[in-house]
Order: C-alpha cells, then structure tokens, then sequence
C-alpha cells in the first residue's frame, strides 16, 4: 500500500532540507564534485556520440580526456598569462583612464568644475573608488580564490571526477532509476526527462554559445587593435548566458575603452561596436537558435533571480547549481500547474458537469 500523501510529503521536504544543509555547510567542498559532474554531463553525448560510432566507454572517455587535457595545455600555455596580464593592467590603467575621461568631459561641460554640483562629487568619488580600490579588488579576488577554492585541489581533482562520472555515467543513471519509488517512477521519469532537456538545451547549448562568442570577440577585438580584447572578450562571452547582459556590459566596456585608445579614429571605434552588432546578429540568428532552441523553459528574469538568491545564500556553489536548480523547479511547477488546471479545484463545477 502507497504512503500517505503526508507522509510523502514530509519525505521530500526532509530530502530537500538535507540537501540545503549540505550545500550550506560544505560548499567548498563539494565544489570540485560539483564542477567534475558538470563536465561529465557536459561531454556526455560527446561519449554517447562515439558509441555509436563503435568505441567502447572506456575508450571514448579515454579519448575525451586527452582532447580536454590537450585543450588545457594550450589554454595554461597561450591564453591564460595574456588574459592575467591583460587584466592586471586593465586594472592599472583604470585610473588614469578615469582622470582622461574627466579632462574631456571638464574640457567640454566647464559646470562640472563646481565643487558643489552632485555630478561633480559623485565622478570624484567614483574616480577615487577606482583609484585606492580598483587594485584590492583584484587581489582579493585571486586571494580568496586561493584560500577557499583551493586551485590545487581543482586541477587534481576535477578532472578525476570527471573522468570517473564521464566513465560512469549511463550506470550511474541506471542505479538511480532502480531506487526509485515505483509508485511515483514514471512519474519522476517524465520530469527528469523534461528536465534533461531544458539544461541541455539551456547548459551544452549555451555553453557552446559563450565558447564561441568569447572567442569571436576576443579575436575581432585584438585584431582591430583593441587593447584589453581578450579580456573584454572573455566577460562578454562568459556573460552571454544571461540574455542581453553580455552583449551590452561588453560592448559598453569594449566601446568605452575604444574612445580612449581611438578617440578621432572614428573608423576604429565604429569597427569594435559593428563587432557587438555582428556578435549579436550572428547569436541571435544562427548560434541561439541552432545550438539552444527557441524554448528551454528558463526565463532570463527568472535565471537572474535564481542566480542571485543563490549566489547570496551559498556563495559561489550556489550559482554552479542555480541554474539546474532552476530549471528543476521550472519543469515541476509546469507539472503542478498542469495538474491543478486538470483537477477540480480550478475546474470546480465546469469539471464535473464535463466528466
């Protein structure tokens, strides 16, 4: 005989309570499981790809394991000094950048001169925020990534991980489909499976999205002469994810830092905003709705709000879960919709003179 609804329910609440607690209290932790289960579910059909081609498991997560390595390798070798450099000196730079842009600004708007104006205290004391914390700012950032991520630890045990759930996957899968209840088996089936399809449209598809964005912008930047495009092209790509955010937090950055590097040259600086308006043309038109979809159940506002109540509460674990976690609530509050609008509390007397 099935529980009690109650009793049920009280069972799901204290699944859910325990896992909150565990993500509180030991986030740091589980951060390196976390990111290494992100990856095998990332390159999961990558595996599934070359089965079906005839390699065994093993042997296709051995052969992803060395392109991702190989992939490194070249990012630690060429990529990642000049994107640290770049960076340290985008931060050094800020300063006087500030002090140019406040000349130019002076030179044309003489009532900014007045001490007493808002508008002149508020640039102030931007410029002084920039100048005594623009170099903190970037050294707690790397400081506290030492201390609390631990980068060694990630380099050895990601990858690990993610060999092993890469190796696993399908088994692993299967397991947990033998545990569950039977009573509510198809039913959790069928949201799960709702649920795969929304991250992987909205994850392997955006993922790939930001991937190929960042590099587009990055390249066309450096190309034109931008100074700082690997790094402006690094955020914009990586910001991609949330609609419209990208685009315009690194065409403001890329276009702000071009009137300062080009100023006069108008054909440079209109090149680096037509790559911004070429970037979102060909993500608009092409990448999103060949890679995403035009539906994967995740609302731009709704992924906003769930990355920062997650963010807030477990830090920087909470937002690599922010998003399933999302897309896990979008699919079973469709479920319950479903069933509410299908039941008589809504239907009422309509329902049954309909039955």
């Amino acid at each position: 005989m099935a529980l009690p609804v109650k009793e049920q329910v009280g069972y799901w609440t204290a699944a859910t309570a325990a896992s909150a607690l565990a993500l509180w209290y030991l986030g740091d932790v589980i951060l390196p499981f976390v990111l290494g289960g992100a990856i095998a579910y990332f390159l999961d059909p990558v595996a599934d790809k070359l089965e079906d081609l005839g390699a065994s498991r093993v042997l296709a997560t051995v052969l992803i394991s060395l392109g991702a390595v190989l992939v490194f390798v070249l990012a630690v070798f060429l990529v990642v000094p000049s994107l640290i450099n770049q960076s340290l000196a985008l931060f050094e730079v800020a300063p006087q950048a500030f002090n140019d842009l406040w000349t130019f600004l002076t030179g044309r708007f003489p009532q900014l001169l007045d001490e007493n104006s808002t508008l002149n205290q508020s640039l102030m004391q931007v410029g002084q925020t920039i100048e005594s914390k623009g170099g903190e700012l970037l050294n707690a950032i790397f400081s506290s990534a030492m201390s609390i991520i631990n980068v060694v630890m990630l380099l050895v045990i990601v990858p690990v991980v993610a060999f092993y759930l890469l190796l696993d996957w399908d088994n692993m899968v299967a397991k947990v489909d033998d545990m569950l209840p039977r009573d509510h088996a198809p039913v959790i089936r069928d949201l799960a499976g709702q649920i795969d399809k929304t991250l992987a449209s909205f994850i392997r598809g955006m993922g790939t999205v930001c991937l190929v964005l960042g590099t587009y912008y990055a390249i066309a930047l450096m190309v034109v002469g931008l100074q700082f495009g690997l790094v402006v092209g690094f955020v914009a790509g990586g910001l991609t994810f949330i609609p419209y955010i990208g685009a315009l937090f690194g065409g403001a950055l890329a276009i702000g830092l071009a009137l300062f590097q080009f100023w006069g040259d108008w054909v440079s600086i209109g090149l680096v905003a037509g790559i911004f308006v070429l970037g979102q043309v060909i993500e608009g038109n092409v990448l999103t709705p060949k890679l995403v979809g035009h539906s994967v159940g995740l609302h731009p506002v709704w992924l906003i709000f769930a990355l920062s109540v997650f963010g807030t509460l477990f830090g920087f674990v909470g937002m690599l879960v922010a998003v399933p976690v999302a897309a896990s609530i979008g699919v079973v509050a469709r479920f319950a919709i479903g069933n509410y609008k299908g039941g008589r509390l809504y239907q009422g007397h309509a329902g049954k003179h309909n039955e």
